[in-house]
C-alpha cells in the first residue's frame, strides 16, 4: 500500500534508522542548513528539526527526504537494499503505467486556511540555507503547480523560491523548463498573470515526480500514481482552479504577474557550487496559504552531492536514457548516472556490435531530454558493470586511448548551471561535451591485441573459481 503522506514516510524512515530527531533549539539562520548539509556529506540520518528559533513548537522542519537510493527505495515500497538497476526498472514500470489522480472534496491540507492580509510567509521557518544565499528559501523540496491554459496540461516542477516580503516570493524560471514554457509563452506573452500553487511537504513520490525530467504534456501526477501503484488524491485550491495533493503540509496559492521582476538569488545549487548569479526574476504573489495542523516544512540544502535531487534524478534520468536507447534498438546492457556527479556524467555499457559504436551511443544520449544534462559520457563494454565504479575507473584508465578515445563536441547544449561554463555560455546554454570510448577497437585480434583481464572472474578456470568459493568461509572470511 502506498504512503499517504510525508508523515508516514518519516515514520517508515525512523524504523530503518534513517531519521535523527533534533530536540535542541536550532537557528533557521544558517545553523539548520549547515546541519542538513553535513548529514548529506557524511551519509547520516535525515534531520528532523523539532525546535526552531523564533517559532512555536508546532512549526517544525524536515530535511534529506531522498538523499540516498536507500530512502528512494523505501519511498517506493521496495526493499531498502534495492540495486540501482532495480530502482531504474521500477521507475520505468511506473512511468509506463501511469495512474490518473482522483479529486476529493477535502483533505488535511485544508486544516488551516489563511487569506487576505493575514497571509505571512514568515510564519513558517524558512531557512537561510547557505552563506551567501540571496535570502530565505521557503520552497526547496516541493512541487510548483501550473497549468497550460490552452491544453489544461498541468505541470509539477521543483523550482526554488525565495521570500521577498510577507506575500511575495522570487523564483528561477528558465525558458527551457516547463514552468518557463507556461509563464513566458502562455501567460506573459498574452499579458496575463499565471496562477500557481506551491505544495510543500508532499508524499515523497509526488516530490520525486516533480523533480524528474518529464516530456512536455506528461502530467507528473499521473506518473506519481504509477510509481505509487495508487492514484494521488487531489483537492482544489481556495483561490484558483489548480489541484494539489490533499495531504500536503503547506500550500501557497496565488499568481505570477507578467513582466514584474525582482532580484532573486544567488543560491547554492545541486551541482555543488553557487552557479546561478543574482538577477531580476519573476515574482510569485501569494493570496492564500492552507496548511495542516502542526505543519512540517520539508527542505533541501543543495550543494556537493549527494543531496535529495541527486538521490532521485540519478535514477530517473538514467532510466529515461536507458529506455530511449533501448527503444532505438541499441545493444545497451546498463546505464548509470552516479549521484556523486550531479547528473553531469553518465556511464553506458554496450555490446560492441559495430565499429565506433561509442560515437553512436553518445550522440543518441545527447539527443534525449534527460541526456542534455550530462556533458561527460563514458562508454564501456558489457563486461564492465556501469554501477561498479572501480571497474569503470579501471576501464577509463586502461582502455580509453589518451587522445583517440577522448572525443569532444565543441558546441553542445549545456545546462544553465554547469559550473565550468563561462557566464556567456550559461546564459545561452552552450558548452562543450565529451565522450570517452573505453571499448576495444573491433579490428583488434582478440587473441593477440586484446589483453586478457587479470581478475578473479576472468583469469581463473571455472573449476578453480568454484573450489575457492566453496571453501571461502573455511578460509576465515566473513564477507562473500
Amino acid at each position: 500500500m502506498a504512503l499517504k503522506d510525508h508523515r508516514e514516510f518519516i515514520k517508515l524512515l525512523e524504523k530503518h534508522g534513517e531519521v535523527q530527531r533534533i530536540k535542541q533549539e536550532v537557528d533557521w539562520n544558517l545553523e539548520a542548513g549547515a546541519i542538513l548539509r553535513r548529514t548529506y556529506e557524511r551519509s547520516l540520518p535525515a534531520p528532523y528539526f523539532l525546535k526552531i528559533k523564533g517559532y512555536p513548537a508546532d512549526k517544525t522542519a524536515f530535511g534529506g527526504t531522498t538523499a540516498s537510493h536507500r530512502r528512494v527505495a523505501l519511498a517506493w515500497g521496495l526493499p531498502a537494499d534495492s540495486t540501482y538497476q532495480q530502482l531504474e526498472e521500477h521507475y520505468l514500470q511506473g512511468r509506463d503505467h501511469p495512474i490518473k489522480p482522483i479529486l476529493v472534496k477535502d483533505g488535511p491540507c485544508k486544516d488551516v486556511i489563511i487569506t487576505g492580509n493575514k497571509v505571512n510567509l514568515f510564519d513558517f521557518p524558512a531557512p537561510m540555507l547557505h552563506e551567501g544565499d540571496g535570502g530565505r528559501y521557503l520552497s526547496t523540496w516541493h512541487a510548483v503547480i501550473t497549468k497550460d491554459p490552452d491544453t489544461n496540461w498541468t505541470n509539477w516542477g521543483m523550482y526554488r523560491s525565495m521570500i521577498h516580503t510577507k506575500t511575495t516570493l522570487g523564483g528561477l524560471f528558465e525558458p527551457h523548463q516547463h514552468i518557463g514554457y507556461h509563464y513566458y509563452q502562455k501567460y506573459e506573452s498574452r499579458n496575463k498573470p499565471m496562477p500557481f500553487a506551491i505544495a510543500i511537504g508532499i508524499e515523497p513520490t509526488c516530490a520525486m515526480a516533480a523533480c524528474t525530467f518529464m516530456p512536455y504534456f506528461v502530467a507528473e501526477a499521473d506518473v506519481a500514481g504509477g510509481l505509487r501503484k495508487e492514484p494521488v488524491e487531489l483537492v482544489k485550491c481556495e483561490t484558483n482552479d489548480l489541484l494539489v495533493p490533499a495531504t500536503t503540509e503547506i500550500v501557497l496559492e496565488g499568481e505570477v504577474p507578467p513582466y514584474e521582476r525582482v532580484y532573486e538569488g544567488p543560491f547554492g545549487e545541486y551541482t555543488g557550487y553557487r552557479a546561478s548569479p543574482r538577477d531580476k526574476r519573476p515574482v510569485y504573489h501569494v493570496k492564500a496559504i492552507t496548511h495542516r495542523k502542526n505543519p512540517i516544512l520539508t527542505m533541501s540544502c543543495m550543494g556537493t552531492p549527494i543531496d535529495d535531487c541527486d538521490g532521485v534524478m540519478s535514477i530517473t534520468s538514467g532510466a529515461e536514457i536507458l529506455a530511449e536507447l533501448r527503444s532505438k534498438g541499441q545493444p545497451v546492457t546498463g546505464v548509470n548516472m552516479p549521484p556523486e556527479c550531479a547528473e553531469l556524467l553518465l556511464i553506458v555499457a554496450v555490446k560492441t556490435t559495430e565499429p565506433n559504436i561509442a560515437f553512436r551511443i553518445a550522440s543518441m544520449v545527447w539527443s534525449t531530454q534527460a541526456g542534455r544534462t550530462p556533458s561527460h559520457v563514458i562508454i564501456v563494454q558489457d563486461d564492465v558493470d556501469p554501477c561498479n565504479l572501480p571497474q569503470v575507473m579501471h576501464a577509463l584508465a586502461s582502455k580509453c586511448h589518451p587522445w583517440r578515445g577522448v572525443n569532444k563536441q565543441e558546441h553542445g547544449v549545456a545546462h544553465a548551471l554547469a559550473p565550468w561554463s563561462s557566464l556567456q555560455e550559461r546564459l545561452h546554454r552552450i558548452s562543450g561535451k565529451t565522450y570517452y570510448d573505453c571499448t576495444w577497437p573491433m579490428d583488434w585480434d582478440p587473441s593477440i591485441a586484446v589483453p586478457p583481464r587479470a581478475s578473479f572472474d576472468n583469469i581463473y578456470s571455472r573449476e578453480v573459481q568454484e573450489h575457492v568459493l566453496k571453501n571461502w568461509k573455511k578460509y576465515g572470511f566473513t564477507k562473500e
